[in-house]
């Protein structure tokens, strides 16, 4: 049985942040009916990546969901939206601060027509901040939220992380907000709102670059690549066809490494006796590791320090990793069968139950697809009602 069963959510959202928090309660169980503009719809669904002319995009965020259309500008739009929420338990939105309040959908007022909804606000900054007003997307987050000034090579410009990790991470913390508000709910009763910030999301994920600043030190680190910030070595390598990580931290892990380099002398050099020395003298080591790994290959290389228990990786590129035997035995890769694009690969939730569900349940929906069967069976309206509000462009 699937965690979230018999759980309504409507989502508002789209995009990326909100999109993706939704999937997740989708592959959990919910039933998630996701609400579009008649014209056009979400914006993901302009293909880059796509099978038949369908974006890949839009169908990974929005597996498993029923899609209806509302124009939610129009006065009977928004009644309909309205009679939906006192059927649900949980709704999300994206929108800039401000906008569903504009609408007359703001949390005390969602509150009124359905007093135990789960209320989630997904922005950039969050509907209390001083810049909440500010366009923000991922780029915005991720350049604000801190992570961009210790990402990137040592005298490089400030560089994003390679995917949308503002959106993402937000989307992560919205999902388990919205899970734990239900369980909350469970015990008193009471529903909630939930506001989650993108720049909010990104600040709580600095670890250790933030603690060298709230330390003594009050050590505000900058960019030095693929390195860790204290521990060495920690870092990327190169072999003689290409690089690879050596991820250590302690005695046991570099005497691990030196012995595998046939360097075992190097355990008593005063450079390198402990993390924190070795941190500090970490371009004299990283050029020792160079002189024996690039007499070989980036195989060769790992056979031996995987023999010799040391934690390291080849570095794969998207193909090699989505079709790994590690993708294929975890089943990170899913079948999923579209009424257009036809059978479509697409990543899977992360996370495996022993008891309960957690897998894709089905396709993303077409714009509109099931707007019918969701006015008929949750609303009651008949299909004549149903054909006026096509022909008003309501639906």
């Amino acid at each position: 049985m699937s965690a979230l069963k018999n759980i309504k959510v409507l989502d508002l959202t789209r995009v990326l942040s909100g999109p993706f928090c939704t999937a997740m309660l989708a592959d959990m169980g919910a039933e998630v009916i996701k609400v579009e503009h008649p014209l056009g719809g979400d914006g993901a669904r302009e293909p880059s990546a796509a099978v038949n002319g369908e974006s890949l995009y839009f169908m990974s965020l929005n597996r498993g969901k029923k899609g209806i259309t509302l124009n939610l500008k129009e006065a009977r739009g928004l009644e309909i939206l309205k009679s939906l929420i006192k059927k649900s338990d949980v709704i999300v939105e994206n929108f800039r601060p401000g906008v569903m309040a504009k609408l007359g959908l703001s949390y005390p007022e969602v509150k009124e027509i359905n007093p135990g909804i789960i209320y989630a606000s997904i922005s950039g900054f969050g509907q209390d901040s001083p810049m909440k007003h500010l366009p923000a997307f991922d780029l915005v987050a991720q350049a604000m939220g801190g992570i961009m000034s210790v990402n990137g090579q040592k005298g490089a410009p400030p560089t994003r992380v390679g995917v949308s990790l503002g959106d993402t991470s937000t989307a992560m913390y919205t999902a388990f907000a919205i899970v734990t508000a239900l369980l909350n709910r469970e015990k008193t009763g009471q529903g909630q709102s939930i506001d989650v910030s993108m720049v909010d999301s990104i600040f709580s994920l600095l670890e250790m670059s933030l603690f060298s600043y709230l330390g003594d030190d009050k050590k505000v680190l900058d960019r030095m690549g693929s390195r860790h910030p204290t521990s060495y070595p920690y870092d990327v390598f190169e072999a003689r066809d290409g690089y690879f990580t050596i991820a250590t931290f302690d005695n046991t892990g570099f005497s691990r490494l030196c012995e595998a380099m046939g360097r075992s002398e190097l355990m008593e050099d005063e450079r390198f006796l402990t993390d924190t020395i070795r941190g500090k003298n970490d371009t004299a080591l990283k050029e020792i590791i160079h002189t024996w790994s690039k007499k070989l290959t980036v195989d060769q290389v790992l056979e031996i320090l995987e023999q010799a228990r040391v934690p390291s990786s080849p570095i794969y590129n998207i193909q090699q990793i989505a079709e790994s035997e590690h993708i294929k035995a975890r089943q990170m890769l899913v079948d999923v069968e579209h009424p257009v694009a036809g059978p479509t690969r697409l990543p899977a939730m992360p996370v495996k139950f022993s008891q309960t569900k957690a897998s894709i349940q089905g396709p993303s929906p077409l714009l509109g697809e099931h707007t019918k069967e969701v006015l008929k069976n949750e609303l009651g309206f008949d299909d004549e009602f149903i054909s006026t509000l096509a022909e008003n462009k309501i639906i």
